[in-house]
């Protein structure tokens, strides 16, 4: 095994967990003890310490504090870095894997899980299939992970959880952490939700399918499955979710690579599928697989890559198997998409389109040859209530349901099969009221302001002196960077405008610029202070800006970036954001300044979040308003 050369490190919220105590505890503790230990990292807003110098403080002062064997294991491996934190989390897995398997360890079920990709090849280990992936599209047999990996110590130290709480607990306990570390990144189902889609379409000792498995999420929910199996485009995901699904004792085949690119699992049909999708993910292969035979329903637009999706999770269910996928709201409705879900309401294989927080469940059944297609579709609005889904697919099922549209008139009108529009017209008046609620619960306040008669005469300086002053380090994202299809998450220009996730992925590379919290990110058309870097690395066209915390406050730094770049949008000269001018200022003052930039930006968001409540508050208004459900205040 390799070696790491980095120290465990803990940031405030950490120590105050270990010690037991409150996080303005360990504030006080830095304030009132100069001997306190410096950070060793981070930011002046979340910085970290070494984990050792703060047990030796803490001993030294009679602090009773309690590091778990757990939280020793986890700091370990987070100390290596973010970029490598996934790989080294899924490595853990395989050494947990190979314990439970040994005799006496405990795992009495046989487990013949492979992963066709060469990080997750540890994971596959002895009972890995050479030929898994072969004339499949995945990436070839399982090998040995490359890099330095654990070393002995920690290695001693994940065994030693595994044998003190089990290895499935143990690493269950792991991927929480790693989960909650990428929350920005790793999109995960909502447990509730995973569990409904697939009590919805799975039955007694089925085959299930999810081609876009993440780390497993979908085919580790409660369900009556006997064998899974499933792709994703990450490695490291991909041996995560393998590692999960084996130390659970469930008979699994894991395939890394892209599904739509390259099917892992060409020609073969599950009795079931259910997939959580990538939303929105323009890079899809439109160009590559315009004559593809999965499109049986219409070639899939550019911009509609949910459809592909669909279409794709049909291929891979039998006859009268069915589909549960989770799309974005605006599927069931876009223009683009129009001619798809036609011809899938007349061939019968949409059953069901079920609204729920956030996107849209569709339900899909293959069509037999000769069967005959249904009248009727279920549209059902259960944002509010996911319980009242099961029972609504049942009553469907049996043709006795009263929240069914005719295909009919779907077909002769724009195919529109947004829940909300369909719904009963008793429960306007209701929906109405609820995002009306909605939209004034998002609604944000501006800065309280004062007004001056004159500005004021203040000392300034410019972003490029304070560069020179070693008070803000400046770096550029790459020109380019490796396509689509890592395991690193990339923060793209699009996500920096739009105030989104990191969206991009790359592969490992010399020249990556990890983001950190409390970065400036600019780009051509907006600035924002990064709350969570998790991982990402800066995409092309991007600026990052990172600031000494004891001196410069990064929410000041940005304010006055976004306001120079919003003047010179009106100008016809270029802008240079060097000359970008800011006051000389405490950092007190700073502060009340970035605070005040803070709440516009969050003002900003809310403005965004309020426009599309507001189109569907009017859209319901003249509904109730016209049908009679909803009356003026007399």
């Amino acid at each position: 095994m390799g070696s790491m050369s980095h120290d465990p490190t803990v940031n405030a919220g950490d120590i105050a967990r270990l010690a037991g105590v409150g996080r303005a505890a360990v504030s006080n503790w830095r304030r009132r003890h100069d001997d306190f230990p410096q950070p060793v990292g981070g930011t002046a807003n979340q910085p970290l310490f070494s984990l050792r110098q703060v047990e030796s403080w803490l001993r030294r002062y009679g602090k009773s504090y309690q590091v778990s064997l757990g939280d020793r294991v986890w700091q370990r491996l987070k100390a290596a870095g973010d970029l490598r934190l996934g790989e080294l989390v899924s490595q853990a897995g395989a050494l947990l894997t190979g314990a439970a398997a040994a005799p006496g360890r405990g795992m009495a079920t046989a487990v013949t899980t492979s992963v066709t990709s060469p990080v997750a090849g540890a994971v596959a280990g002895a009972v890995a299939d050479p030929a898994a992936g072969a004339g499949t599209g995945g990436r070839g047999p399982a090998e040995p992970p490359s890099g330095d990996g654990l070393d002995d110590e920690l290695a001693g130290l994940v065994l030693e959880l595994g044998e003190q709480h089990g290895p499935r607990t143990a690493y269950e306990f792991l991927c929480e952490r790693y989960l909650e570390a990428h929350s920005r990144q790793l999109s995960v189902t909502r447990d509730d939700v995973a569990a409904l889609m697939v009590r919805l379409v799975s039955a007694d000792g089925a085959t299930v399918f999810d081609p876009a498995c993440g780390v497993g999420t979908l085919l580790l929910a409660p369900g009556r499955a006997t064998t899974v199996l499933g792709q994703e485009l990450s490695d490291t995901s991909a041996a995560i979710a393998a590692s999960r699904l084996r130390l659970r004792g469930v008979e699994a085949r894991i395939v890394a690579g892209d599904s739509m690119r390259h099917d892992g699992f060409a020609g073969e049909r599950a009795d079931a599928v259910v997939c959580d999708p990538p939303f929105n993910e323009r890079a899809w292969g439109y160009e590559e697989l315009t004559g593809d035979p999965r499109w049986e329903y219409g070639l899939p637009p550019r911009g509609e890559p949910e459809l592909a999706w669909v279409q794709h999770c049909l291929t891979h269910v039998r006859p009268r198997g069915l589909v549960a996928i989770l799309m974005p709201p605006a599927a069931a409705s876009r223009r683009a998409g129009r001619r798809i879900r036609a011809n899938l309401l007349r061939a019968g294989a949409l059953r069901a389109v079920v609204a729920l927080p956030g996107s849209d469940l569709w339900l899909l059944r293959r069509p037999a040859a000769g069967e005959r297609p249904p009248s009727e579709v279920l549209i059902l609005d259960a944002t509010g209530d996911l319980s009242a889904v099961e029972p609504a697919w049942q009553a469907y099922l049996e043709d006795r349901s009263d929240q069914t549209v005719r295909i009919i008139d779907l077909l002769a009108d724009e195919v529109d099969m947004t829940p909300a529009r369909h719904q009963r017209r008793d429960d306007v008046g209701r929906a109405f009221a609820e995002a009306r609620d909605r939209f004034l619960a998002a609604a944000a306040a501006p800065p309280d302001l004062k007004v001056l008669e004159q500005p004021l005469d203040q000392p300034s300086t410019t972003l490029g002196d304070l560069i020179k002053e070693g008070l803000v380090t400046a770096s550029q994202g790459p020109p380019k960077m490796a396509a689509d299809g890592g395991d690193v998450p990339v923060l793209t220009s699009d996500d920096v405008v739009g105030g989104g996730s990191p969206s991009g992925s790359t592969t490992m590379q010399q020249g990556l610029i990890a983001i950190r919290p409390g970065d400036v990110v600019a780009s051509y058309a907006a600035v924002r202070v990064m709350d969570d870097g998790a991982g990402a690395v800066l995409g092309p066209h991007l600026t990052l800006y990172r600031v000494d915390g004891r001196r410069l406050d990064p929410d000041f730094l940005a304010g006055f970036l976004r306001a120079a770049g919003g003047r010179a949008t009106t100008g016809s000269s270029r802008f240079d954001v060097r000359r970008t001018r800011l006051p000389r200022l405490s950092l007190k003052e700073q502060k009340a300044y970035g605070e005040a930039f803070r709440q516009l930006a969050v003002l900003e968001d809310a403005i965004r979040e309020t426009s599309t409540l507001g189109q569907t508050l009017i859209r319901l208004g003249l509904d109730g308003l016209a049908d009679g459900h909803l009356h003026p205040q007399s």
